[in-house]
């Protein structure tokens, strides 16, 4: 089993009325290679005639964003062409690539009446040779998600990307990512193979678990150790949690607002780029109507 290097908490970093927890990047940790930051927004109610999620339009390049829906629903448009409005238990994965301009709100449905919101938000690094890659989306509903049933019953994985158990996720991701979302019942006990290789994201978003017989508790990121091939995790509350892997880059990360690239050149050049319009042909966004 691999153990546990140590579990870091998020932190509060609220955003306009927007409850918001991050526990990655954070004072101990910068990454888990290659994963590089994570915003949880919510668990939290809005109430009817709202403003909504107040991500509009917004420039990225050089990673993905992978968006997890928990509850209400979230609006996406992008210089791309892409546009959906994804539902509770939907995910949407999107790689920036060469640059990207999207706006991430609420629908106008959501605004109107209003409902408990709790989504998150993961960005995923992508090797040099992949930065410039083309911009791509993908907006998956939960019934396109697998739900695969865990310990007897008392468990499932939500599989958006990778292979697991002979079933493929409805997302393939440009790096050979496997992401999914777990929920275990209390006292449903699991081992799930997570290569020795690859490093783990694993994030409890609500609950109680032991990780390789270390506690850990909610708004709790899990460091692991590559000190082995599979990690044993046992519920003591009703718990969700994020749980992935992927092959380190080990490469130099320069990172600034929107942008993450290799070097502060590549950095400096994104920010023309964006300037001069050249983000998939686009330097303004319109808003989604209501």
């Amino acid at each position: 089993m691999r153990t546990v290097k140590r579990s870091h908490p998020a932190y509060r970093d609220d955003i306009a009325d927007l409850i918001t927890r991050r526990p990655i990047p954070g004072p101990e940790i910068d990454q888990i290679d290659p994963f590089l930051f994570l915003n949880h927004h919510g668990r939290m109610v809005y109430k009817p005639g709202n403003n909504g999620l107040p991500f509009g339009p917004h420039p990225h390049r050089g990673f993905e964003t992978v968006t997890f829906i928990l509850e209400g629903s979230l609006a996406h448009h992008d210089t791309g062409g892409h546009e959906s409005v994804i539902e509770a238990g939907g995910v949407q994965w999107m790689t920036a690539g060469s640059g990207l301009i999207h706006s991430e709100i609420s629908p106008p449905s959501f605004k109107r009446t209003g409902g408990a919101l709790e989504i998150l938000q993961l960005w995923v690094n992508l090797p040099s040779h992949l930065k410039m890659s083309p911009p791509r989306y993908s907006g998956v509903q939960k019934k396109q998600i697998p739900h695969l049933s865990l310990a007897g019953g008392k468990g499932s994985l939500e599989l958006i990307a990778g292979e697991f158990s002979g079933v493929h996720g409805p997302i393939t991701s440009l790096t050979g990512v496997f992401m999914s979302v777990v929920r275990l019942s209390a006292g449903a006990k699991v081992t799930i193979s997570a290569p020795c290789t690859r490093s783990v994201f694993l994030y409890v978003i609500g609950g109680r678990v032991a990780v390789s017989g270390k506690t850990v508790g909610q708004w709790h990121l899990v460091e692991m150790n590559s000190d082995g091939d599979e990690i044993e995790i046992e519920a003591s509350a009703s718990t969700v949690l994020l749980f992935g892997h992927a092959t380190p880059i080990n490469e130099s990360v320069v990172a600034q607002g929107p942008f993450v690239m290799n070097s502060k050149e590549e950095i400096r050049q994104a920010f023309a780029d964006y300037k001069a319009g050249k983000f998939n042909g686009a330097n303004k966004l319109l808003e989604i109507g209501d």
